[in-house]
């Protein structure tokens, strides 16, 4: 092939691309179609927030964007079609219609106290309510209706259907003709599965393992194979369903400041971690058995951290509050115990100021506290941060930690291990990733990595405290001590539980040591 024949060949695949309408055209179709986020971004093999960043600004591109703008103009000429109708029945249809709905309301059993606040959808259009007929902003259940009966008139009594014998106007209305199909032939949405919800987190991961195991013909480690591969999206998906009914939105693509951005394209940000790397200087003396500690769970454990909600926002000096979360400038305060403990920034060369995240200078406001003493509090310069919660992912990780737990007590290590690279790929690619490009949350991940180092070092002060001796804190998850670390740390696979990695000799002889001073 010629270098011209290349470039035609090239030409050739561009084409172009589908019309999609305004955004708010998007939202209002689907909330009229009363089609959750969830639904419809199922459909199309992508995740809620994705398809909320295309409600709300952002365009897809590729075969995505023929999918769905193919949903949308159906969408748009069934529910035109439907509306066309309704105009067309007589006053008595629509008010019997009214009469049944209103009817079909007031049989659901109230809201309870503790539901889920998705049961309560805020509408961008305003939808008849079944029980008055008048714009309602909310829609209960699925059904447009006031949520204050101050607005809501009274239903319109129901009235006789009409006579048989006189064919309403729906029935004279053609099927809705639905848009033809994509040039590539491919079955994009299917009907009657397009839009099934699943049952519940936990088991959106046994059915993907059980799915894997019946399509490979029980060959495991083939299910493994493709598992490990899908981790990242089967994360989202699963974040997306532990959402649902929650108080706070996951923003997946906010501003965030410069220090956030890698400075080049292979190097990194301005944000320190505070990853430990320390070994003791010198042991007591003597000869002593040291046990390699493993932490089961860190990073899964780290997901329970406090996490910024919006766009953080810029602030100097030192006016720490405990309600938001973000990155700091400080200057770290004077470590003096680094033969028994570790720095809780970790081991830093330069000195000066450094941005850490927000474990890390809870971390050393609590050392610096009334309880423990061992630090001054760090100099706090200027900080970028939003409102926080700790719970945001909190859903997320029960749902993966019961998986886990199931896991190991039924001695099934394909799920094990399909659950660890869920929770590890999560954190490692919601930064600039290309693995991962339905969330973008460099601080998120910075966060969360800080809060497994932080857990670990929590550990080491509560292994000195009870008397060990702390040898080595390494990462997010290696503890070595010396002493009874059983009456301290429980044994197990659980995520509050510890295993050992390895035993190991460490220290001199003490008659080697004492003869070599005579």
């Amino acid at each position: 092939m010629s270098d011209f024949d290349a470039i035609d060949s090239l030409l050739d695949a561009v084409g172009p691309q589908a019309e999609l309408p305004p955004c708010q055209v998007r939202r209002e179709l689907r909330e009229r179609a009363r089609l959750s986020k969830a639904q419809v971004a199922r459909a199309l093999g992508v995740s809620p927030s994705t398809l909320s960043g295309w409600e709300n600004g952002r365009d897809p591109a590729g075969e995505v964007r023929t999918k769905y703008a193919y949903l949308l103009d159906g969408l748009n000429a069934k529910l035109t079609t439907e509306t066309e109708t309704t105009m067309a029945e007589p006053a008595e249809e629509r008010s019997a219609a009214s009469g049944t709905a209103a009817a079909a309301v007031a049989s659901t059993p109230s809201t309870e106290p503790g539901q889920d606040e998705d049961e309560v959808e805020s509408l961008a259009v305003p939808e008849p309510c079944v029980l008055c007929g008048r714009p309602a902003p909310q829609r209960v259940a699925g059904f447009a209706q006031h949520l204050d009966p101050s607005g809501c008139q009274a239903a319109p009594a129901q009235t006789p259907k009409p006579s048989p014998t006189a064919p309403s106007a729906r029935a004279q209305v053609p099927r809705t003709a639905r848009p033809p199909r994509p040039a590539d032939g491919k079955d994009t949405v299917r009907r009657g599965r397009a839009f099934q919800e699943p049952s519940g987190p936990t088991d959106l991961i046994h059915e993907a393992v059980h799915a894997m195991l019946a399509e490979h013909q029980g060959d495991v480690e083939a299910a493994s194979a493709v598992l490990l591969k899908r981790a990242i999206p089967d994360a989202m998906r699963l974040l997306d369903e532990t959402r649902k009914g929650a108080r706070y939105d996951v923003i997946a693509h906010p501003w965030i400041p410069d220090i956030l951005k890698k400075q080049t394209s292979k190097g990194a940000d301005q944000i320190w971690e505070a990853r430990p790397k320390w070994t003791r200087t010198a042991l007591p003396p003597g000869r002593h058995e040291v046990t390699a500690l493993d932490i089961n769970g860190a990073y899964l454990s780290a997901l329970k951290t406090h996490l910024p909600l919006g766009q953080m926002e810029h602030s100097t000096g030192f006016a720490h509050d405990r309600r938001r979360a973000g990155v700091h400038l400080i200057t770290p305060p004077a470590w003096e115990h680094d033969a028994v403990l570790p720095n809780p920034i970790g081991q830093r060369d330069e000195p000066g100021p450094l941005w850490v995240t927000e474990p890390t200078l809870r971390l050393l406001l609590r050392l610096s506290g009334p309880k423990h003493r061992l630090c001054e509090p760090p100099e706090v310069h200027e900080s970028y941060t939003s409102g926080a919660t700790e719970n945001l992912l909190e859903k997320f990780r029960i749902a993966l930690k019961d998986a886990r737990d199931t896991a190991i007590a039924d001695g099934d290590g394909l799920t094990f291990e399909y659950v660890k690279a869920m929770y590890s790929k999560f954190v490692s690619t919601m930064g600039e990733s290309n693995y991962n490009r339905e969330l973008y949350r460099p601080d998120w991940m910075h966060i969360i990595r800080s809060q497994a180092f932080a857990n670990l070092w929590m550990k080491a002060l509560k292994a000195h405290d009870a008397g060990l001796t702390v040898v080595r804190a390494m990462g997010t998850d290696e503890l070595h001590v010396i002493g009874d670390w059983r009456r301290v740390f429980p044994e197990g696979r659980g995520v509050t539980e510890v295993k050992v990695k390895d035993t190991y000799t460490a220290g001199t002889d003490v008659e080697a040591s004492t003869g070599e001073k005579q």
